[in-house]
Parts: C-alpha cells; sequence; structure tokens
C-alpha cells in the first residue's frame, strides 16, 4: 500500500494512506504473534540499554577510563547504530527480519559479557560500542516497524507501534530494578553476565518473526526495484521527510541523555543512588502507559498536532526540574513526565512517514529517520557526560534539552497536513 504524493502549488501535498486493501480492521493470529514478537524484543534491547547505565559507576571505578571517556564510547556507539540502520531497514525490507535478529542476538549477548571478563579499559569501550550497535540489529524501529506496518491492518498500524513502544518501556521497568538489585547483592561483574543471558532469549523470539511480510521483490524487467528506488528518492527530497527527521534526532537527544546519565544525575543531586532503579521502574511504567494512549489516540487525531503535544509536555517536564529543588518525590515525579512522552513520539512518528510514503519502504525510510535520531543521541549520551564532568552539575544540558524539545514541538506542528 503506497501513499499517494500529489501538487498543489509546486509542493508536494501529504499523502494519506487510503482504505485498507487487507480487508478487516481486527489484526488477525500472524499480526499479534508479529506484534508482540516486537514487543518483546524491544522490551529485552531497551530495557537492558536503560539498565546498562547503572554500570557505568562500576566500570569507571574498574577501568579509570572517567565519565566523559565511557560517555564517549556510548556515544560513538549510538553514532554507529544510525549509520547502521538504513542498511538494516533494507536487509530487513528484503530478507525478512528474523534472520538480522538471530545474528544480532548472538553478538549482543558476548559483547554484554566481554567488560566482566576483561574489565580494562580499551576492552571495555570496545565492547560498549559493539553492544551498542549489535542491539541495533535485535531491536530497532528500522529493523521492526517495517514488519509490523506491513502485517497490522492500516486502522491499527498506529496501535501497533504503540504496543511495540510499550514493549521497551516494559523492560525498562523491568530490567532497571532487577539490575540495581543484581549489582547490590552479587557484584558489578555476575550481574553484567546475568544481563547476557537474560538477552539470549531474542534467539527464540527470533522465530516467530518468520513469515513477516517483506517490501516487494524485484519483478521481471527491474519494475520493483526501480519501483522501490523511485520511492526513497522522492521521499529523501521530500521537506516534510526531513522536518520528521529533526524532530525525531532532537527526541534522539533527550532520550540517549537519560538512558546513558540519569543514575549519574541522581547521584550529582546529593540524592541516594538506589533511587535510580526506582526511577527507572516508575518511568517505564509511565512509558508503557503513554505509548499506549498515543496509540490510542492515534485513531482519531492528527499525528502531527499529537506529536507536537507530547513535546511540549516533555518541555514542561524539564522546565520544572530546573526551577524545583530536587528531592526523591520531584525525581519520581519527573519519571513519571519524562517515561509518559518517551515512546509516546514513535508511534505518530512512524504514522507520518508512512502516511506520506507508504509502507512498503518504511524500513529503508526509517533506518535514515533513525539515523538522524541516532546523531542526536550521541550528541546527548556525549554532551551529557562532557558538561558533567566539567561543570559538576547537569544544569547546562537540561537547559539546551528544553531549547531543543520546544523546537521539536514546533517542527511537528509545521507537519499538519495542507488546508487543516
Amino acid at each position: 500500500m503506497l501513499g499517494r504524493i500529489a501538487r498543489r502549488g509546486g509542493a508536494h501535498a501529504p499523502a494519506h494512506r487510503g482504505p485498507d486493501p487487507r480487508g478487516a480492521v481486527a489484526m488477525n493470529a500472524a499480526a499479534w504473534r508479529i506484534t508482540l514478537s516486537a514487543a518483546l524484543l524491544m522490551a529485552l534491547v531497551t530495557g537492558s540499554r536503560a539498565a546498562g547505565a547503572l554500570y557505568l559507576s562500576p566500570l569507571n571505578s574498574a577501568t579509570g577510563v572517567g565519565l566523559a571517556g565511557l560517555s564517549l564510547g556510548l556515544a560513538i556507539g549510538q553514532l554507529g547504530v544510525g549509520l547502521l540502520q538504513p542498511v538494516i531497514g533494507a536487509l530487513a525490507d528484503r530478507l525478512g527480519a528474523s534472520r538480522i535478529v538471530a545474528c544480532g542476538a548472538v553478538l549482543l549477548a558476548l559483547f554484554t559479557v566481554a567488560p566482566a571478563a576483561w574489565p580494562q579499559a580499551a576492552p571495555v569501550l570496545l565492547a560498549l560500542v559493539l553492544a551498542t550497535l549489535a542491539g541495533s540489529a535485535v531491536a530497532s524501529n528500522a529493523l521492526l516497524l517495517g514488519p509490523v506496518n506491513r502485517t497490522v491492518p492500516a486502522a491499527r498500524a498506529g496501535q501497533a507501534v504503540a504496543i511495540v513502544g510499550a514493549g521497551a518501556s516494559a523492560g525498562q521497568l523491568l530490567l532497571g530494578p532487577a539490575t540495581q538489585w543484581a549489582i547490590e547483592d552479587w557484584g558489578w561483574r555476575s550481574a553484567l553476565v546475568a544481563s547476557g543471558v537474560v538477552l539470549v532469549f531474542a534467539l527464540p523470539l527470533s522465530r516467530a518473526l518468520r513469515g513477516a511480510p517483506c517490501a516487494p521483490v524485484r519483478r521481471e524487467g527491474g519494475a520493483g526495484t526501480a519501483g522501490r528506488a523511485s520511492l526513497r528518492r522522492t521521499a529523501l527530497r521530500d521537506s516534510r521527510f526531513w522536518r520528521v527527521a529533526a524532530s525525531f534526532g532532537l527526541c534522539g537527544f533527550h532520550i540517549a541523555f537519560l538512558t546513558a546519565h540519569m543514575p549519574g544525575v541522581i547521584e550529582r543531586c546529593g540524592l541516594p543512588v538506589s533511587l535510580a532503579g526506582r526511577w527507572m521502574a516508575v518511568s517505564g511504567a509511565a512509558n508503557v502507559v503513554g505509548s499506549l494512549a498515543v496509540g490510542a489516540l492515534l485513531r482519531r487525531s492528527d499525528p502531527a498536532r499529537l506529536l507536537a503535544a507530547v513535546y511540549v509536555l516533555r518541555a514542561l517536564g524539564i522546565g520544572t526540574l530546573l526551577v524545583v529543588p530536587a528531592t526523591p518525590t520531584l525525581m519520581l515525579g519527573f519519571a513519571l513526565a519524562m517515561g509518559a512522552t518517551h515512546m509516546a513520539t514513535l508511534p505518530p512518528t512512524s504514522q507520518l512517514v508512512a502516511r506520506d510514503h507508504g509502507v512498503q519502504q518504511l524500513g529503508a525510510l526509517f533506518g535514515v529517520v533513525m539515523l538522524v535520531h541516532q546523531l542526536g543521541s550521541f550528541g546527548g549520551v556525549w554532551l551529557g557526560g562532557w558538561a558533567a564532568a566539567a561543570t559538576g552539575g547537569d544544569a547546562l544540558l537540561w537547559r539546551v534539552d528544553l531549547g531543543l524539545a520546544l523546537l521539536a514541538a514546533a517542527l511537528a506542528w509545521s507537519l499538519r497536513p495542507l488546508g487543516r
């Protein structure tokens, strides 16, 4: 199903997704299987990545690299993920996601455990980068959203993407406190090995993705390939596409900073280190609610307006943190606000791309969007570590983040359909 691209006054007007050619609006068994498998994969990878922030302090003590150095290693990994996303998305469109997930799961488990076996500066930094890259081959938006959108009826696509986002949130809710407990009771090295073992569960989940439809294959005379290339070129020349990508890049700055540095933020505020596990749990629970709520609202709301509202709510939460003294209660309230808007940006962002350019090339196109997202993530992780090391606090980063959230809201608002 392809979005139609029409011209109005020489500009590309948004192409809306028409009647669902797949028939019934209800999701069938295959659609639920693909959606829930994608959600569980996101839970494993996103949850372990969020919990990975709890290892930064012990890794710093074991290696002496310093917070800025570890942050740079994580940031390079985020940048590498962005560069890989268009490739992973295109491969998933052509070959199916199952094979890619299976290979990525083995590598992710190995690289996750590596710092426990070799806790020295260079191996740890290399493992951080490679684990981040492998994680994108197990669960990333470019990898999973294409199969989900091609399997689920169009009227339910936003809701299905919200379920995938909620899965990521559930992973943070469960693995954050569990990792905090394991580090305190077993030590960080044993806890890291346990984290690697948990990630092996991605292997059976990869089998559940078999049978998910790929993008149309090459037809006689190369028409299929030429058509795909034409669609991608059309999207990459569309300013609306790049505004979607830019807003998601600003989102990446914010999310990557929170994921990598929030335990350190709590510690630098003079609050108990153990609060970090509760912060992750509260944020993860709010994330599930926020993602599902946005998915439900998408059935009757314009995704651009909804996306702008999410970014405004995020800005209000950051502004409150800047002006109100830090207490455990405030931090948990901040976790609610940030969790509710965390993965809530994903359903409307993906639907904006699908509305304008269709779902058949969504993996490749969202790979480009994710490249921009990861450029923002690089900035959030690296600048967050540098600012904390240079100033001893996080106020500078929060001010930058506030401005970027408001800019993202403005970009999203500009994506409203013409004539509305």
